[in-house]
């Protein structure tokens, strides 16, 4: 009996111990709110946050961005793949660098991305858009899906929408909705700046969801998300080859040039069907990844932002 006294008073005490050094650890890791600047800015413009309505939206994005963990981590993973083909586009197109958040809100940074409503690729192109915009869009080949090729698309869209609006925010605000529809409500509710519409909800949130993919983006461990190089998903590298001729069988194509067909189409997601007919002898590139880019390589890491990584 008094052996077992013994040993529940040890229990007792190891529980009461344990419970102290919870509570001392516990504040440190306790989830709270976040804390918000008075304004930010997105392309050069300064978005005033002490206006509660503006303060509040963002807030809430902020927030979404920070407690998707799994969303949000990959994100930056992506991003140091994904960042380094679309930022020299966007710059030789005289569009600011901040635009590249709307990729990551718009498809997750999912070059393969594609909507029930039908967007496709890394911008979320429709089809005729796609088209208006000098993208190939048919069965077999569908050039939404092509990182490249989709961006300067979309610097094209921007730059229309630019010259029509005036400022970043109500363009990014037309990149969702579309053009004709914001230039509609400007001037119904007689104001100049998309931030003071009242839109549907996911128009509205739209914009204060790429600002917040920005400001999470710049600076990961401000919110404490902590990444080594080993955990990013590293560029890859492709050799080209060009053709200007039908293609009876990409699986014999890939063969040919030492790949698994799944290998052929992850680094051609714009090729949509297994043959290209090509009578008028158009010239195409099809990427053929290099061997070195097949493995991953923890002496050969490469780091797109260096805040995104700890000690760098």
């Amino acid at each position: 009996m008094r052996l077992i006294k013994y040993f529940i008073s040890i229990v007792f005490l190891l529980q009461t111990s344990l419970f102290s050094i919870a509570q001392s650890i516990l504040p440190q890791a306790m989830i709270h709110p976040i804390d918000l600047p008075l304004r930010t800015e997105f392309c050069g413009e300064r978005i005033d946050l002490k206006r509660w309505d503006l303060r509040e939206r963002f807030d809430r994005e902020l927030l979404a961005m920070n407690y998707m963990h799994s969303s949000s981590i990959q994100l930056i993973k992506k991003a140091n793949r994904i960042f380094p083909l679309i930022e020299p586009i966007l710059k030789a197109n005289n569009i600011p660098d901040d635009i590249k958040y709307l990729a990551c809100i718009e498809s997750n940074l999912n070059p393969r991305a594609l909507s029930p409503a039908g967007a496709a690729g890394l911008w979320q192109f429709m089809p005729e858009t796609a088209r208006e915009y000098g993208l190939q869009v048919d069965d077999q080949v569908d050039e939404r899906y092509h990182i490249e090729k989709a961006t300067v698309a979309a610097c094209k869209y921007l730059n229309d929408a630019y010259r029509r609006f005036g400022n970043w925010s109500t363009v990014a605000a037309a990149y969702n909705a579309g053009m004709s529809r914001i230039a509609n409500e400007l001037k119904r509710q007689g104001v100049d700046n998309a931030l003071d519409l009242f839109l549907n909800e996911e128009t509205s949130r739209y914009v204060f969801r790429v600002m917040a993919a920005k400001d999470f983006m710049e600076n990961p461990a401000k919110y404490g998300f902590v990444f080594s190089a080993e955990y990013l998903y590293m560029p890859l590298q492709y050799n080209y080859v060009s053709i200007h001729k039908s293609i009876g069988d990409w699986v014999e194509f890939a063969k040919e040039h030492g790949l698994t067909y799944l290998q052929f189409k992850e680094a051609n997601p714009w090729l949509r069907d297994r043959k290209l007919n090509n009578p008028r002898g158009k010239i195409y590139n099809i990427a053929i990844p290099m061997e070195s880019s097949q493995y991953f390589d923890v002496k050969n890491l490469y780091i797109h932002q260096k805040n995104w990584v700890k000690n760098k």
